[in-house]
Formats: C-alpha cells, structure tokens, sequence
C-alpha cells in the first residue's frame, strides 16, 4: 500500500496521487474523494475503477448521490446517464461530457493518474 493519505502526491512516482489501498471502494460502488484539489468519484463498474468528476455538467448535481449500473453513471437529479468509458451523456441532453480519470490499481494501492 502506498501509506500515505488521500490527495497526498507521491513524490517518488511518476505522475500519480496515491488513493489508498487497493480494496479502498471495499462493498461499495461508489466513493467520493478530493484528489490533487479535484472533487471526484470513484467509481466500480464490475472489476474495473474510473475517477470521474463528482459535480454533474449539466447543473452541478453530486454524482455521489447517483448510482452505476451497466458501465453508465447515473445523476441523481435529471437521470442522464453518462459513459464510463469515455464519460458521453445519454441521448436527448446536450451538455458536455462528464471528466473522466484513470485510476490504475498496483500492488502499494490506487493510483490517480495525473500525467
């Protein structure tokens, strides 16, 4: 595990803020996390982790409150859907795409890639 706290960069690592320990989203599917001054969420879609910005484009909704299902994102608020894997809206809105972060899990932890 990379022992240091959440939004701490690792100075000895390559473009990356360590998460945590692997199993850090445990039961959960969805997590919300301040990483390198960004409010995020990660996010469990099956055996994969994305970081995705928390706030919905549309009008700011907090994904956190939403959920995942069938590699979509759910908002909360309006039920647009977005893309985990490159973070498009569902048809019939017309607002940018959601931000979307690599997360890449190694034997010390989870790490947000940042470069």
């Amino acid at each position: 595990m990379c022992g240091t706290p959440i939004s701490v960069v690792e100075t000895g690592r390559t473009a990356g803020i360590c998460l945590g320990p692997g199993d850090l989203l445990e039961n959960r599917d969805l997590m919300p996390i301040t990483a390198g001054g960004r409010h995020l969420l990660l996010v469990r879609d099956g055996e994969r982790i994305v970081a995705a910005e928390r706030a919905c484009p549309h009008e700011g909704a907090d994904l956190a409150l939403g959920r995942c299902v069938g590699g979509r994102l759910l908002c909360p608020r309006h039920l647009a859907s977005f893309d985990l894997r490159d973070g498009s809206v569902s048809p019939g809105w017309s607002f940018r795409a959601l931000r979307l972060f690599e997360i890449e899990a190694t034997s010390d932890g989870l790490w947000l890639r940042t470069g």
